[in-house]
């Protein structure tokens, strides 16, 4: 590396420092000084590291004692008397690395980064420089208590493990895993994530701060790492990977859907142990039965880092586990302690009575977003209480499906969580929208608890986005309250809330003046609410929160977002006003109202992204305009606009080639990367080829939808592989379909969640065993007209545990009575079931209702009924007769809300 010459003239003898890459193999006593550079330590800081770098030879003069003092590799050589000028010592290394230690030694900064620490440190352990160790240690510790955007990069960080192992007594190896444990998140998003050595892996998965939004994000990324290195470990090695997964906080579709990987299923079965006898307890914790290993392994991973947790669909929740999640680790662990809390939450009492104060490890403060939807076992109440005080930054709560949350318990989370900005709690849109359906009679319980009146005029929230979807409990009273605190709001979505009034919404918009986005589908919204819009309101001049001009704007001048699909109550010439306003809007649904083209020709916007006009009718004429007026429109849905069907429809087809996603004919057609369907009278131009070569070319798919086409069809359309694929949707387009083509649709989409098939003759009850061993983790199954699916019952289709959905509709009359009962004991999250009483088996051709109180996680039950003689409907299509064909007659409709049951008789099959 060096050769040295003393020069003597001074206190501090100076040495020449001959420098050669380490790659070099010629005779450098021959050729040293041939393309040579001298600089030296004196001026170091001017020295010009690409021009110097550019010569074969550097040669730096350098003061001998302080290398001897920072450097126990030149002590060594320059410790004794080295008087003779002659005496080389040849030392290769690289240059640019020896170049910064050297400057380091002599004053100038360090510059270390990602990519230089491990040469840097190196370089720095072979010529034992303490000094430059202890600064590129520091450096590597900063970097990993960092929080935040990660300094490390994976592909260093891999480079610095592999080092520090082949070390002896060094702590590299601890500080790596401490790095990838709590940046997890980050490194599953790296290419090189699968390139990480099995023992790092291992020890991050194990390490306190491994941190991760859920146990399925954790249990995704070790199956990605592990089919990428299936040829290079043991089956062991994965097993002992896998087992680090808390696999009872997984959902229940997920896990349910990996069974099919054998390592995996192996490391399943001691973990459901617990949450069984759970789920065999769904009133009371049982805490005090679990063992210590199982409860470990339900508790949910918090680390000072966490900033998402997700424990959505997770089955086996409550209140019991949310609150010793929270606690110490050394507490969950004691007896007394999980009997207090199991009778406490057992007794209903207030968790405010819990002594939070005693200890002050119970907040983490860095968790700003938490989902518990769908969660059946856990009482929003309850829960919002542990939230709240362990949560004190929560800023976004998703809890969909809890259908026992209520608009006072909104108030009262706002309150407890300050800086809460964004809430979900969307439920299930009752099937019966008095616009889409003719209502035979309606039975609402008379004794059910009113609305309630709440007045903190003084306590503002900072909610800027609430979604109340599908919730029939929320009414004009609730929406008052709600504006009186929520001023800040920006977006509201009350689709389906078919409770509240024109009146109601239009004053909520009158209200709330930062509103921007408004999804009301299937609403009141009408003529009240449209000229709320319209209106310049001068009540922004006098709001602290607005800022204006000068002037009155009209509150649609704000808008962004209106979705107002299935409104009927609207003056169509307000609603031009409204439009010629609303120049800012990005998204906007007019389906299946009674919008023309003056209404859209009055729309002056050019921001529009995305419109829906499905069943109305507008015009090419008017839709051409649009387009050329929106340049990044890239959704556009037309499905049942008669007018477009004539000649000058060629010439619109040249503006929506260049949408991403399109929705044409008499129903629906949406072609993208993630999402194909095709519904209608154009299916006909499809072929097996055509089907064949879209799904090939469409390698992320994850929705595909083919209805009532009438081409050449067969099962060699569905034999290409899609292992993305998520939801699948067949209607009239496979009657050739048997258990065969059923089991070769299970190999090529394996991971499908949601199945409907409609007109499918050939199907029989083994098709019950094909679909449930194929496709374990399904949570919604659709099957209607399918041969004799449920001729013998339903049996197999319990093994599909994480089910939410079913609909099963002339199949075969073999459906037990009680089939109902049975399945919401048998499957913990099915919400919804729609049933038809031909298919039922005994005489009386009906089904049990469960209870209130024994109906589990059910909201919805539709039970259709057909008009026939017999009361039977034929399936056997070779042998029906005109005479015998079964006509539907009615549909009773079973809807569960926070208040009450309500029971309804529509004419329509819903």
């Amino acid at each position: 590396m060096a050769s040295l010459v003393l020069e003597d003239g001074s206190d501090d003898v100076m040495v020449v420092l001959t420098c050669i890459d380490r790659n070099e193999q010629d005779d450098f006593s021959h050729n040293q000084d041939e393309d040579a550079v001298m600089i030296s330590t004196v001026d170091v800081y001017n020295w010009n590291f690409p021009s110097v770098l550019k010569h074969r030879t550097i040669k730096v003069k350098a003061q001998r004692n302080r290398l001897i003092e920072h450097s126990s590799y030149f002590h060594g050589l320059l410790g004794g008397n080295f008087g003779n000028p002659d005496l080389e010592i040849l030392v290769q290394w690289n240059q640019p690395t020896f170049l910064s230690l050297l400057a380091s030694l002599f004053g100038s900064p360090l510059d270390v980064t990602s990519e230089s620490f491990l040469s840097l440190f190196e370089g720095a352990l072979y010529f034992g420089m303490e000094t430059i160790i202890s600064k590129c240690m520091m450096w590597l510790t900063k970097a990993i208590s960092v929080n935040g955007v990660p300094l490390l990069q994976l592909n260093d960080l891999l480079s610095i493990w592999e080092f520090g192992s082949e070390l002896v007594n060094n702590y590299l190896p601890e500080l790596c895993t401490t790095y990838l444990a709590k940046n997890f998140i980050w490194a599953m998003s790296c290419s090189s994530f699968v390139d990480v050595p099995y023992d790092l892996l291992l020890s991050s998965t194990k390490h306190p701060n491994l941190t991760v939004d859920s146990e399925m994000q954790l249990c995704d990324a070790l199956l990605i790492w592990i089919s990428a290195n299936k040829e290079q470990y043991t089956e062991d090695c994965y097993i002992n990977l896998l087992k680090q997964i808390r696999i009872s906080l997984l959902p229940l579709w997920f896990a349910s859907g990996k069974k099919t990987y054998e390592s995996l299923s192996m490391c399943c079965n001691e973990s459901y142990s617990g949450v069984i006898t759970l789920l065999k307890q769904p009133f009371t914790p049982r805490m005090n039965a679990l063992q210590d290993n199982e409860l470990l392994n339900l508790r949910i991973r918090l680390t000072e880092l966490t900033q998402r947790v997700d424990i959505s669909c997770c089955t086996q929740m409550n209140p019991a586990i949310l609150l010793l999640s929270v606690l110490p680790l050394s507490l969950n662990l004691e007896p007394q302690l999980r009997i207090k809390f199991e009778k406490s939450l057992i007794n209903h009492e207030s968790i405010n009575a819990f002594p939070w104060t005693k200890w002050s490890n119970l907040t983490f403060e860095a968790v700003h977003e938490i989902d518990i939807s769908n969660c059946p076992m856990l009482p929003l109440k309850v829960a919002i209480d542990i939230i709240s005080y362990s949560f004190p930054s929560l800023r976004k709560l998703k809890a969909a499906n809890h259908l026992s949350f209520k608009t006072l318990d909104v108030m009262q989370l706002v309150k407890k969580c300050p800086l809460l900005c964004d809430i979900d709690l969307t439920v299930d849109v009752s099937p019966v929208i008095s616009t889409q359906v003719s209502i035979l009679s309606s039975f609402l319980p008379t004794n059910t608890p009113g609305s309630f009146s709440i007045h903190w005029h003084s306590n503002h929230s900072n909610i800027t986005k609430l979604i109340l979807e599908g919730r029939n409990d929320v009414e004009d009273f609730d929406l008052r309250a709600i504006s009186n605190i929520c001023v800040s709001i920006t977006y509201i979505s009350l689709r389906g809330c078919t409770s509240v009034s024109d009146v109601g919404i239009s004053s909520l918009i009158s209200k709330c003046l930062k509103l921007n986005s408004i999804v009301a589908c299937d609403t009141s919204f009408g003529q009240q609410s449209v000229l709320a819009l319209c209106s310049s309101n001068a009540s922004y001049d006098h709001h602290p929160s607005v800022k204006h001009s000068g002037r009155n704007i009209p509150h649609g001048c704000n808008l962004q977002m209106l979705h107002i699909g299935g409104c009927k109550g609207i003056n169509l010439s307000c609603f031009s006003k409204l439009m010629s306003q609303a120049y800012m809007l990005k998204n906007l649904c007019l389906r299946d109202t009674e919008v023309v083209d003056d209404v859209l020709f009055n729309f002056l916007g050019s921001s529009l992204e995305v419109l829906d006009v499905s069943n109305t009718k507008v015009s090419s004429a008017v839709l051409a305009h649009v387009i050329g007026r929106n340049p990044g429109l890239k959704c556009l849905k037309t499905r049942g606009c008669n007018n477009l069907l004539h000649k000058e429809t060629k010439s619109l087809f040249f503006e929506v080639c260049k949408l991403e996603e399109i929705s044409v004919g008499s129903r629906r057609t949406e072609m993208a990367s993630w999402n194909f369907s095709f519904t209608g009278v154009c299916g006909s131009l499809f072929s097996d080829d055509i089907i064949i070569n879209m799904l090939e070319s469409l390698k992320h798919l994850k929705s595909f939808s083919l209805c009532h086409c009438l081409g050449e069809i067969s099962s060699l359309s569905f034999k290409v592989r899609m292992p993305n694929l998520r939801k699948m949707r067949l209607e009239r387009v496979a009657p050739w379909m048997n258990n065969v083509d059923l089991v070769n649709l299970t190999h090529n989409c394996a991971n499908l969640i949601e199945l409907s098939l409609l007109g499918c003759p050939l199907l029989n009850s083994e098709s019950q065993k094909i679909i449930s061993s194929g496709w374990p983790g399904l949570i919604s199954i659709h099957l209607e007209e399918c041969g004799e699916v449920t001729k013998n019952g339903v049996v197999s289709l319990f093994d599909c545990f994480a089910l939410e959905d079913i609909l099963l509709r002339h199949n075969g009359s073999g459906i037990q009575k009680g089939f109902i009962h049975e399945a919401v004991t048998k499957l913990p999250m099915l919400r919804k079931i729609s049933l038809d009483v031909c298919d039922a088996k005994d005489r009386d051709k009906d089904f049990d209702i469960p209870e209130v109180d024994n109906r589990h996680f059910l909201s919805h039950v539709k039970i259709a009924r057909c008009k026939s003689h017999t009361h039977r409907c034929i399936f056997d299509q070779q042998h029906v007769q005109a005479s015998t064909v079964s006509i539907h007659r009615e549909t009773l409709v079973l809807v569960w809300d926070s208040k009450h049951l309500t029971t309804t008789l529509v004419k329509e099959r819903v």
